[in-house]
């Protein structure tokens, strides 16, 4: 069985795109703890760089050692090639999570989860323009509809009377999911030249460099320095490797809008891993009514996979 059939079957598809999700929606509560274990302030936004910087490029050195060892062609990229490359790095990594990070800092982990689902209505959408065999449909347009009036209901207040959605916070998740979903479509095309391990590595570690720069031109630092949070770096590193990687695969043999609808699995983990781990409020009305909304978004759009 080559590896385009064997990524192609549903149920393999479904746990490893499940398995994505999970490992993503695990990061929101591991990037609030990093905060408080590194001893960074919600406004100290250099440090938060230097942070996701050096995440990133050892997620990524991670990658291009097991390529190395798989005797995969990490350094035989032409100049063209590894130019996509480094745009899809300093796009999916850096500019996405310059925004990602800030936002996270300014709204809460249940809430940010849930608004990142909306990365999901704009890959659908942006493949309808790109991919000949991607169109839009009744379900996938529906299905987009009711996830993002999920998302919608999760910026109320209890009593519906205020929307409570800031630029800074809120608003910046939401650019970071267009920023991502964009990069992303290009990355499978790039992906289809590129080995998907060896993509995937050199995409972290560009990516995470420039954050890193960034960060220390900007005057941040990373101090706080101890066992615990030094596992939870590890956590963190092999979560981007092996979730970045994964979905780079998948990505490069299904159609963008069967894979990137998972992403709305994404707000279920981060929702729950938020409340249990930094005891945010879950149990609230409006929190289990957007999750609903948001699986239901999911099931109508992969409705239209099984059929088409």
């Amino acid at each position: 069985m080559n590896s385009s059939a064997f990524f192609t079957q549903r149920k393999v598809v479904f746990l490893l795109a499940s398995l994505c999700c999970l490992l993503w929606g695990s990061a929101y509560p591991a990037i609030k703890n990093g905060y408080a274990l590194f001893q960074i302030a919600a406004n100290d936004i250099p440090s938060k760089l230097v942070f996701a910087g050096w995440r990133f490029i050892f997620a990524g050195l991670v990658l291009l050692v097991f390529a190395l060892l798989g005797r995969k062609p990490v350094f035989q990229l032409d100049s063209r090639t590894f130019g996509q490359v480094a745009i899809v790095g300093l796009t999916q990594t850096s500019v996405q999570y310059v925004f990602f990070y800030i936002g996270l800092a300014y709204a809460t982990g249940v809430k940010s989860s849930i608004m990142n689902a909306t990365g999901t209505f704009f890959s659908v959408l942006l493949a309808h323009y790109i991919y000949k065999n991607d169109r839009l449909s009744f379900n996938k347009v529906l299905g987009c509809v009711v996830g993002f009036a999920g998302v919608m209901v999760v910026n109320f207040s209890e009593n519906l009377l205020s929307f409570d959605f800031t630029l800074l916070g809120e608003g910046f998740v939401v650019i970071a999911a267009f920023v991502l979903s964009a990069a992303s479509i290009y990355g499978k095309k790039v992906s289809q030249r590129v080995d998907s391990v060896v993509l995937t590595g050199w995409q972290l570690a560009i990516g995470g460099l420039a954050l890193l720069l960034i960060g220390f031109a900007t005057g941040g630092t990373l101090t706080g320095f101890s066992l615990k949070s030094t596992l939870l770096m590890v956590y963190l590193v092999v979560l981007s490797s092996a979730a970045f990687s994964l979905w780079t695969i998948l990505l490069k043999y299904n159609r963008v809008s069967m894979i990137t609808v998972f992403n709305f699995m994404v707000p279920v983990f981060g929702t729950v891993l938020s409340a249990l781990f930094l005891d945010e409020s879950f149990l609230e009305w409006k929190n289990g009514l957007a999750l609903l909304l948001v699986c239901y978004g999911i099931w109508l759009v992969t409705k239209e996979e099984k059929v088409g």
